[in-house]
């Protein structure tokens, strides 16, 4: 009778991605932004006439630059919705509120934004709206705080503006972040409860004989499952590599250090990695290393050189 090894417990954790996007702000953006702090919503007027919100500083149809900013009013008309009856941590509302398209009277095209309303029920398109505007203001979208109900039927034309703000808004720094549970599956599974043992694991494909490290499931060369386990490395060798000199956030290295793709010993190709006991103008292609693991032992910390001769280019050429 031959054992049967049962797969391991699949894994499951919390995952947030999370970076601040800074951007400069050419002239149409900073008239719009500033405008919104001011409480202000401007446009910008196309080749052929039609009124853009938000604006855009080329012309979507001919490519032409775009300048002649216009004032359209803070009402508009829902054209399309949806419903978000369990609002997330950042959204515009805490409470049950709907997404819709408005196209702000004086405007040829619709602006996204949140509606505050009592229920679905309360939504429809056609349904007239203006905006609320948030108390402090700084001039972000978010000036804006949302759209309510309203019931009004004036008309109201474009009218010319220079964008022309005191103290206007030349850049600004949007948050992004992503929140998911993140599942590896079972190739990295098993990849994961191996780095626990401090031993690197991957798999190697039937056809092609890579043996790829982290194991991706499948060879994404041959498209065949990958299940024959082989364990690589410790060591490994720098294949390539670069100096980072700006110091990330809440890292805790200081810099200059070095960050490198190092093949480890039977692997298939380069993973990534520090590299630390050295100095960093002192690492080199084909630097022989060994791996450092972190005090809880689940990953390396960073790779040191071992002291053997440097490889020879021609064992790992291909893998750079």
């Amino acid at each position: 009778m031959t054992a049967v090894t049962p797969p391991p417990e699949a894994l499951r954790a919390p995952l947030v991605v999370e970076f601040p996007f800074t951007r400069s702000l050419g002239p149409v953006q900073s008239a719009f932004l500033t405008g919104l702090r001011e409480r202000t919503v401007l446009g910008v007027r196309t080749e052929a006439g039609e009124v853009l919100v938000p604006p855009v500083e080329y012309d979507p149809v001919t490519a032409a630059e775009l300048r002649e900013l216009v004032e359209v009013a803070a009402t508009g008309t829902v054209t399309t919705w949806a419903w978000n009856p369990q609002p997330r941590p950042g959204q515009p509302l805490v409470t049950p509120f709907a997404w819709v398209l408005v196209r702000l009277d004086g405007a040829d095209t619709a602006l996204l934004h949140a509606l505050d309303a009592p229920g679905p029920e309360a939504v429809r398109t056609g349904l007239r709206v203006r905006i609320r505007w948030a108390a402090e203001r700084s001039g972000a979208i978010t000036d804006i705080a949302c759209f309510e109900p309203h019931e009004s039927t004036e008309a109201h034309e474009p009218a010319p503006h220079d964008g022309e703000f005191e103290s206007p808004v030349t850049g600004i720094v949007a948050p992004a972040r992503l929140d998911y549970t993140y599942s590896p599956g079972r190739a990295q599974t098993r990849y994961l409860h191996a780095l626990a043992e401090r031993r690197t694991v991957g798999e190697r494909c039937p056809s092609c004989a890579k043996v790829y490290v982290p194991p991706r499931g499948a060879c994404p060369t041959c498209g065949v499952a990958t299940t024959d386990r082989v364990e690589v490395g410790p060591r490994g060798t720098v294949t390539t590599f670069c100096i980072v000199n700006i110091k990330a956030k809440n890292l805790d290295i200081d810099v200059p250090y070095v960050y490198a793709h190092i093949a480890l010993d039977g692997a298939g190709l380069a993973l990534h990695g520090r590299i630390a006991g050295i100095p960093y103008d002192e690492v080199r292609m084909g630097l022989r290393v060994e791996p450092v693991w972190s005090e809880d032992g689940r990953y390396p910390d960073h790779y040191r050189p071992t002291g053997e001769p440097d490889a020879d280019y021609d064992t790992y050429k291909e893998l750079l």
